[in-house]
């Protein structure tokens, strides 16, 4: 397949995560190979400088994005647009911006924006899909989105608008979903099944070394989704099981206070590779669903099984018992056990490790990840070209 010209285009977020990560490694990954690649991209940041209404106007539609990305496919001139987060500045009027171009638009689904106003089909720290399928007038009154009414009746409004126009199932192509698990919650919400590809996140091999391992390790923002007072309350039951936490946000006064853990506060990514690689297990107790942590992936690429919560792309994601533990969400007496239980087998925690590095090196290498992507590249297009008398 001959190199192609992708126009990349993602809402960067005021704090930069996981998805801002994946958006630079897979557009490293095909300038690497020869692909000539652009990034229109647009900051939260800016949204300090606007007010409401106008935030809320361009997250129902963005004339600018309209103006922006047309200027950009004419320059270009783009095979595909590969689209990652349009929330809430860029807006879905990227979609039709790259209809009217007859350019085929492939969308990466990082969350569950597209069903679920708060994105994370979470509510009062557990699982919520009241409004999957549904008119999602649910989520506008309770004020799902950051506790506000009206930030939650935007987003509302904004998913029903572009539902009515037809947006998400005849002006996006084709749609990434990150495991299969995922896609069939977006199936169930109403995505075009047909539509729906499945291409995991990926990381650079980071190699193995012969550290010896001890300790568990967290990696990852400290928020109430994250399952942090789940974490904190399981080794307030064991002072002599040692954990080192790697991350900021809002629940650290949940855990900071307990003598067997290290808080290490945000670290680089080579510190936390090193950690990886000379630790027992990561632990990932998160209350939602996930979509797809990358840290898990990073852990399997280090040749280190992840505890984690038996819920949602964890438990798909997990041969427990093999790559890693699963325990029952929010159930601090379950990780308890599950984390005495691997420091009181650390062979069998080992043999663990060599599996989970095993299913990175089939499954999450770049090279994986680049063949998935061609291929559905290659699938939007002939998809675009097929339907093009009705886009015209």
């Amino acid at each position: 397949m001959e190199a192609l010209r992708i126009l990349f285009v993602h809402n960067a977020y005021q704090q930069r995560g996981g998805e801002d990560s994946v958006v630079d490694d897979e557009i490293q990954l095909l300038r690497d190979h020869g692909y000539e690649v652009e990034l229109y991209r647009r900051e939260n940041h800016d949204i300090e400088s606007m007010g409401k209404l106008a935030v809320a106007r361009d997250t129902l539609w963005s004339a600018r994005t309209m103006r922006d990305v047309e200027a950009v496919l004419s320059r270009f001139r783009p095979d595909v647009v590969h689209s990652h987060n349009t929330f809430p500045l860029i807006s879905p009027s990227l979609y039709w911006a790259a209809a009217r171009r007859h350019v085929p638009v492939v969308q990466t689904l990082h969350n569950f924006r597209l069903l679920c106003p708060q994105a994370m089909l979470l509510r009062e720290g557990k699982v919520c899909e009241d409004c999957v399928g549904k008119v999602p007038w649910r989520g506008a009154a309770r004020g799902c989105y950051r506790g506000s009414l009206p930030q939650s009746a935007a987003l509302a409004s904004m998913l029903m608008l572009h539902r009515g126009m037809g947006t998400y199932t005849s002006k996006v192509t084709c749609y990434i979903a990150l495991n299969d698990f995922c896609r069939d919650v977006f199936v169930r919400g109403g995505l075009p099944a047909g539509r729906l590809r499945v291409k995991p996140n990926f990381v650079a091999d980071p190699g193995l070394d012969s550290t010896a391992r001890a300790g568990f390790l967290y990696v990852g923002r400290l928020s109430a989704e994250k399952g942090i007072a789940t974490l904190a309350a399981a080794l307030a039951t064991l002072p002599d099981v040692q954990c080192e936490v790697i991350g900021t946000g809002p629940e650290e006064g949940a855990i900071d206070s307990l003598a067997n853990v290290k808080m290490a506060g945000w670290q680089q990514g080579p510190y936390i590779v090193e950690r990886m690689k000379s630790s027992l297990a990561l632990v990932m107790p998160s209350l939602w669903y996930e979509n797809f942590p990358r840290t898990l992936v990073e852990a399997f690429a280090c040749g280190l099984p992840v505890i984690a919560s038996r819920l949602g792309a964890m438990a798909a994601l997990i041969r427990d018992g093999e790559t890693g533990l699963l325990f029952n969400p929010g159930d601090a007496s379950d990780l308890a056990e599950k984390l005495a239980w691997a420091r009181a087998h650390p062979d069998a925690i080992r043999g663990m490790g060599e599996a989970a590095r095993k299913e990175y090196e089939s499954k999450y290498t770049p090279r994986r990840n680049l063949e998935i992507l061609r291929a559905i590249y290659r699938d939007a297009m002939a998809e675009a070209t097929a339907d093009e008398p009705d886009n015209a």
